[in-house]
């Protein structure tokens, strides 16, 4: 359905790995440490996504502790996504734009993912982070792909579809994660198109 794409250029979290066990895990730990039961945090959590804010990050500044670590050890894949990227790597280039910590490469071979992917771009590596343009202006650079024919696909509107769109590039938003609760509020906002799994992406590339 879209017309002269080359690059798939997929966000990581939330995309083609889920995190909803690492956040529950986060979760937990504001719970205890501001000695909060869980399900109130999570359901404030919630609230702030719902306004288009970060929840975890506001919860833990609410109820008035350090916003917990990151487990990436409680990261899993979402159950399509080896046959969503085995699939879509025979009709394309596959890329990733990500804000990751160092070692994309390497966790994304720990999965069984990397033979799939083209170009690893990893904001820890590069020293620009989403929503920053450069960061999406490095990958097109070295894939040689001009935005024209190029697909961002992430779970984010703020961080993967507003800059995209504003370079150029197609967008399709993949409703998964806390994402999914993004209130769309202007036009740059917008995606060209609008998921809610890969298995439903693979149906429309």
């Amino acid at each position: 359905m879209i017309k002269n794409a080359e690059w798939l250029f997929f966000d990581v979290g939330s995309t083609l790995v889920d995190e909803h066990i690492a956040y529950e895990d986060r979760m937990k730990k504001i719970a205890i440490a501001s000695n909060t039961a869980y399900d109130k945090v999570y359901e404030t959590a919630l609230e702030f996504y719902k306004q288009n804010r970060k929840g975890d990050l506001e919860t833990a500044k609410l109820f008035g502790v350090n916003l917990p670590s990151w487990n990436k050890e409680r990261e899993i894949l979402y159950a399509d996504t080896v046959q969503c990227l085995d699939f879509l790597s025979g009709k394309y280039k596959i890329g990733v734009i990500a804000n990751q910590s160092l070692g994309t490469e390497r966790r994304l071979e720990s999965y069984g993912l990397l033979k799939y992917i083209d170009l690893v771009v990893a904001s820890a590596e590069e020293g620009a982070a989403k929503p920053d343009r450069r960061i999406f202006e490095i990958a097109l650079n070295r894939s040689g792909c001009k935005a024209e024919n190029s697909v961002m696909i992430g779970d984010r509107i703020d961080n993967d579809i507003v800059p995209a769109n504003l370079l150029g590039m197609y967008t399709i938003w993949i409703r998964q994660g806390f994402g999914r609760y993004w209130s769309i509020e202007n036009e740059i906002e917008k995606a060209d198109y609008t998921v809610d799994s890969l298995s439903e992406l693979c149906k429309i590339l």
